[in-house]
């Protein structure tokens, strides 16, 4: 009775705002790869000066999930819906409606400055099977249709449809990052006042390749001499003290294929890679610094609903000599021949490399979980959230425990905002959402736990239901097999009760099979 009177006062309220004129914007910003203890604001030692104000003055989420990986998750945060249901042909399910469309046809101006990765089949071109943005309802589009690409020259950079290659080939300072924020800033110069606004920034830092100027790369040096092993038991520390990890939680061990940092060989070029990438952290946070600046100026932040999240947990891969793909240049800006991979006799940053930072600092990002991207134990998608509206949220600068996942984000924006969304999609009814809103939890409200999260991607599926965990473990080198946890006494999956709960493991095996005949029979129709 308590939970129906809260959303009817909800909906009353949004309504209200509504009609008063002063329907919020939206700011929504993914990073790429990152992993959950990389902020200041959740423990890292990389600067973020920006994202931890953002913090300061907002929630904190530190039981929030994404998917596996960077498309999958984007199709389930635009979408309200999971990626098994919402993807089609790599692109969004006609028949989900689309957050910015939903936004669009209720008068707020869209736009999307980075990486979309939602455009199924395309080339350089476009290709005539692309899905671009504005079909999914975005008014301005400054970025790659792909999921990676040279931070100095990217492939296929596009202002709406249109390919722009002019724009880093004439200018010896583009970086793409940097890039985005100017056109971030300008697309919200150009929406009148009294419109409100849909901003999407999905970035690509801190995703491979390791690109940075020098002059940014060379804040860091030495910052990380300490080592893996060293950092992760000073970041498990600082976690503790902020809130976001419990103060029982203990350190997962280091991954097998990581040594002792006393033992790594490469000490230098590992710091490097390390360096790089803090380095795209920090210029991120920065450009997100100006856009909130852009905000504070005009008058429009307190106004303004902003939500910061990632697509998965920090990336182990390694990059071999001989990946090709699309997004790699065959040649730098000025002619020369690009040298790819892990070379550990060429140091990461400059455009001529192509080079990612690997297990040993994934292992560090990750902290304290296991495993990485493309796995669906912690380390690959517990991911950490921020919310932020200075007119509305309530405990300002606190942490919120409340179990949610990126098919949430929908429709809380959409509640917030005071849009009900469409019956129908691609002229079918449309495919209802998994998620929930969390919009009592930003007002200071308490929210039972959704009743199932589910994930099935890449080398990773899981189910969650309270705190019980069922995770198939396709790393262990002996049999794959499924792993339960309890996470409200083992966070970061240390203690494997599936022999002692037989059970419980094929309840929840059961759960995830029916979740999974669901979910492809939902896409197919």
């Amino acid at each position: 009775m308590k939970t129906k009177f809260l959303v009817l006062f909800l909906l009353a309220w949004a309504g209200a705002l509504v009609q008063a004129g002063k329907r919020p914007n939206v700011l929504l910003i993914m990073s790429d790869d990152m992993g959950y203890s990389d902020l200041g604001c959740f423990g890292g030692e990389i600067r973020t000066p920006h994202l931890d104000s953002l913090a300061e003055g907002g929630i904190r989420f530190t039981n929030f999930y994404s998917e596996n990986m960077c498309w999958v998750s984007r199709a389930s945060m635009l979408t309200g819906v999971y990626h098994r249901t919402s993807l089609k042909n790599g692109s969004l399910h006609p028949r989900c409606l689309p957050l910015p469309r939903a936004l669009q046809e209720n008068g707020y101006a869209t736009g999307i400055m980075g990486k979309w990765h939602l455009a199924g089949d395309y080339r350089k071109d476009g290709g005539s099977r692309a899905v671009y943005p504005d079909q999914r309802g975005f008014d301005r589009f400054y970025g790659i249709l792909g999921g990676a690409s040279s931070f100095f020259a990217p492939f296929g950079l596009r202002r709406d449809r249109k390919l722009i290659d002019e724009e880093f080939m004439k200018d010896p300072d583009y970086y793409f990052t940097d890039a985005i924020g100017k056109e971030a800033v300008a697309f919200l110069k150009e929406t009148p006042k009294d419109k409100p606004f849909f901003l999407y920034l999905p970035f690509t830092a801190a995703h491979w390749p390791l690109h940075a100027p020098g002059e940014e790369i060379e804040q860091y040096k030495g910052r990380f001499s300490a080592g893996w092993d060293e950092l992760r038991s000073r970041r498990l520390k600082r976690m503790k003290k902020l809130g976001v990890i419990g103060p029982e939680v203990e350190l997962s061990p280091r991954h097998p294929n990581v040594p002792a940092w006393k033992d790594e060989s490469n000490k230098a070029w590992q710091e490097r890679r390390m360096e790089v990438y803090a380095a795209q952290v920090t210029i991120m946070d920065r450009v997100i610094g100006r856009v909130l600046d852009h905000l504070r100026k005009s008058g429009q932040l307190d106004d303004t609903l902003t939500f910061f999240t990632i697509d998965n947990g920090g990336c182990h891969v390694e990059y071999g000599a001989n990946r090709k793909g699309d997004y790699l240049p065959e040649k730098t800006r000025d002619g020369r021949p690009m040298k790819p991979g892990n070379l550990t006799e060429l140091m990461p940053g400059p455009e001529i490399t192509y080079q990612s930072y690997g297990y040993g600092w994934a292992n560090l990002s990750n902290t304290p979980y296991r495993l990485f991207k493309q796995y669906d134990h912690e380390g690959g998608i517990h991911t950490p959230m921020i919310a932020h509206w200075p007119s509305a949220i309530k405990g300002k600068g606190t942490t919120s425990s409340t179990l949610a996942h990126l098919v949430d984000l929908m429709p809380t924006i959409l509640e917030a905002t005071g849009v009900k969304p469409a019956e129908k999609a691609g002229g079918e009814k449309r495919i209802a959402w998994d998620g929930r809103s969390i919009l009592p939890s930003l007002l200071g409200k308490e929210q039972p736990d959704p009743a199932v999260l589910f994930f099935h991607h890449a080398r990773g599926k899981a189910i969650r239901t309270g705190n019980w965990k069922l995770v198939f473990n396709k790393d262990s080198k002996k049999k794959a097999k499924w792993e339960l946890y309890d996470l409200g006494k083992d966070p970061n999956e240390l203690n494997d009760l599936a022999t002692k709960h037989p059970t419980k493991v094929e309840q929840l095996a059961k759960l995830w099979n029916d979740r999974e005949k669901s979910q492809l029979a939902r896409g197919a129709r």
